[in-house]
């Protein structure tokens, strides 16, 4: 089962990140659709972040949690479903209510836990 995809080269799309188990997505890849984590389903919608916002997700909500992975997502992919929402701090935060389409998805990394921290790959925005 394949688990990395990458974006093409030079891509200015821009992007939305969802941070994930390895499992969920290996699940999504058998479904051919990602309908969101347990905490995503009680909550009605898909959390998403932006580049800006990733890392204080990760901290806040995946701290010490192994085995994740930063799924990228396209954000014109995702059509009338993608709202921005008032959330963490009065900030906007993207979530799309409905599933998300893999064909949205343009890139999955592993996003290793390193002396108790997630390290993200080199070149994401902040």
């Amino acid at each position: 089962m394949a688990m990395v995809r990458r974006k093409s080269a030079g891509s200015k799309v821009p992007v939305l990140y969802k941070i994930m188990s390895r499992q969920e997505w290996e699940t999504a890849q058998v479904n051919g659709i990602y309908k969101g984590s347990e905490v995503d389903r009680r909550d009605g919608f898909i959390h998403l972040s932006a580049a800006r916002q990733v890392r204080a997700t990760a901290q806040k909500h995946f701290s010490g949690i192994a085995d994740l992975l930063l799924v990228s997502v396209a954000e014109a992919a995702l059509g009338p479903n993608l709202k921005w929402e008032v959330s963490r701090g009065g900030d906007l935060f993207p979530h799309i209510y409905g599933a998300l389409p893999l064909s949205a998805v343009s890139e999955v990394v592993p996003l290793p836990l390193v002396n108790g921290a997630h390290q993200f790959p080199e070149g994401l925005p902040s």
